[in-house]
């Protein structure tokens, strides 16, 4: 039987809220919402015993994304992994101070519904994915993908120095060729690389090992890899 977990999702926008609660209630497990910094710390402060996850926007309200996450920081002691919306960050020189304050992956606040919890997963249960060697990033970004004269767009599921994995109902075929082109949470371009496909579950969707990219395109992933990746928590 799965243990129901909590998850304080901030955002202020309605609509982001609610999705994020109908997906995660919809698995069995508690959402509280808040819509500003000041109820975003109360709720910590009152309920952090009891929080599994905290998934935040970094545009809050009259306040500074970083130092919210830093005034978590000071009451959690770097217990509690924070995801953040990758949309509300905006520059490089974000990511590394997030990094440095612990942050463990960046999901896409306009996923679809039945995505939600798939990027949220590695994080509530984190005993279910230490399997795999290699260091990964939970990553729930856009992602484009070319294979013959198809384009095709998806979300990621989760990022390492050599390859990326995608959530798609529709994954090709093992060992198939795709072009791929994503953007990493605060930087300002795209990084474009040739990959195969390594495994493909119509269930889940496909990993994808990179075959050829730029060595400037390598060590942005290297270093974003190495600031990010997930450690687990006991």
């Amino acid at each position: 039987m799965t243990t129901a977990k909590t998850v304080l999702v901030a955002d202020d926008t309605a609509f982001v809220r609610d999705r994020f609660k109908a997906a995660i209630e919809g698995a069995g497990h508690r959402a509280v919402t808040v819509k500003s910094a000041a109820e975003l710390l109360a709720r910590v402060r009152t309920d952090l015993p009891v929080l599994d996850l905290l998934v935040i926007d970094l545009r809050l309200p009259h306040a500074s994304g970083i130092e919210v996450v830093r005034s978590i920081r000071k009451m959690d002691e770097g217990r509690l992994p924070i995801l953040v919306f990758s949309g509300t960050v905006t520059s490089a020189e974000e990511v590394r101070e997030l990094a440095a304050l612990g942050v463990a992956g960046y999901v896409n606040e306009y996923s679809a519904v039945q995505h939600i919890l798939p990027s949220l997963a590695p994080h509530l249960f984190p005993d279910n994915f230490n399997r795999r060697g290699s260091p990964r990033v939970v990553l729930g970004i856009p992602i484009a993908y070319r294979f013959g004269n198809t384009i095709a767009a998806a979300l990621t599921l989760n990022l390492s120095r050599g390859g990326i994995a995608i959530r798609t109902t529709s994954p090709l075929e093992r060992a198939a060729k795709a072009r791929l082109r994503f953007r990493l949470p605060g930087e300002k371009k795209d990084i474009e690389a040739e990959a195969h496909v390594r495994w493909s579950d119509t269930k889940v969707g496909m990993g994808l090992q990179f075959d050829r990219m730029s060595e400037e395109d390598q060590r942005s992933i290297d270093d974003f890899v190495d600031a990010h990746f997930f450690r687990p928590r006991k």
